[in-house]
């Protein structure tokens, strides 16, 4: 086994994104930054009067609202909304530690997908980190039902996803994607897909106070039979991947990358969430184990994208 495979890797420079909450319509802005080996996800929000929030990991049990995307409560009355896509693109890409930074109430949803900030990973690549990597492995199955949705996490000897939904519209219909992950798989298959909603519902969102920054540049809006969009769809089957890029966020919040399989039907952030509280609900459910004991590979990108030089995604290895 390669020993980077097996080791932390956090940013190996820091970055900014700046925008707006796609709910929220309020500008933002947001920057990743490296952090210590075993540190996870941490995050802290800047409140405009001189103070920061004391940085809090990234964890379901800081889930306070799920409603169309994923809320942590930072502590002090403090949230950040719309956290699922930046959480999707570090796990997504690989990495393990790094420190978040916002100036306001939710995370700035950019194009719709997690694209802008995988991209802007690979650009800076990842510094390994002398600590060995830990998973949590599933050892024993947990499912969450809502009627006939449900969420599970199973044991198995790797990290997949199986995901689907069911939608009563001829756009979207029934789709269906099984994922392997590694970061070319994520940067190619996963980040480029936005999330999406329905026109008929805007009105109604909006009053509710939600959807206030969505627009075309944004979302995958669907009328009737047919997607808005003036550039149509990314993958014929965007739908389901964006699904499954928010899975990928939410999943994250169990604090370590997860080895075993993932599967969902008509799921979304709640089930997320619930299912993680079940896994966590007992000690026999799982274990936590060191990347040196799993049968890892080495992960770089093999050729890089935007004709990056071999292995920069790697680039800043000691």
């Amino acid at each position: 086994m390669n020993k980077l495979a097996t080791r932390q890797r956090t940013l190996a420079a820091s970055l900014t994104f700046s925008g707006y909450g796609v709910h929220s319509a309020q500008p933002v802005t947001l920057s990743l930054s490296a952090a210590a080996p075993d540190s996870g996800f941490i995050i802290c929000r800047e409140l405009g009067n001189g103070t920061t929030t004391k940085p809090v990991q990234v964890h379901f049990s800081r889930v306070s609202r799920t409603t169309l995307c994923t809320t942590l409560d930072l502590g002090d009355s403090v949230s950040v909304a719309t956290i699922e896509h930046v959480i999707s693109a570090l796990s997504g890409m690989g990495v393990d530690n790094a420190l978040i930074t916002l100036d306001g109430p939710e995370c700035p949803i950019l194009d719709g997908s997690a694209r802008p900030f995988a991209e802007a990973i690979l650009k800076v690549g990842l510094a390994i980190q002398p600590a060995q990597r830990k998973f949590l492995k599933v050892i024993r199955a947990v499912t969450v039902r809502n009627n006939d949705a449900f969420a599970a996490l199973e044991p198995y000897n790797g990290r997949s996803l199986d995901l689907e939904i069911d939608f009563d519209s001829t756009v979207i219909g029934r789709q269906r994607m099984i994922f392997d992950w590694t970061p070319r798989r994520f940067y190619d298959d996963v980040s480029l897909a936005r999330t999406f909603g329905f026109a008929a519902d805007a009105k109604v969102l909006r009053q509710a106070g939600y959807a206030l920054g969505s627009s075309l540049d944004n979302s995958i809006t669907v009328h009737e039979d047919r997607v808005l969009n003036p550039g149509g769809l990314r993958y014929e089957d965007e739908f389901v991947r964006h699904k499954l890029l928010d899975a990928i966020g939410d999943l994250a919040l169990g604090g370590l990358p997860i080895w075993g399989r993932f599967r969902s039907y008509k799921g979304g952030h709640a089930l997320n969430a619930h299912v993680l509280a079940g896994l966590f609900s007992s000690e026999a459910n799982y274990e936590i184990v060191g990347a040196e004991d799993l049968p890892l590979e080495f992960e770089a990108f093999d050729d890089q994208p935007e004709g990056l030089p071999v292995n920069a995604y790697l680039r800043a290895v000691r």
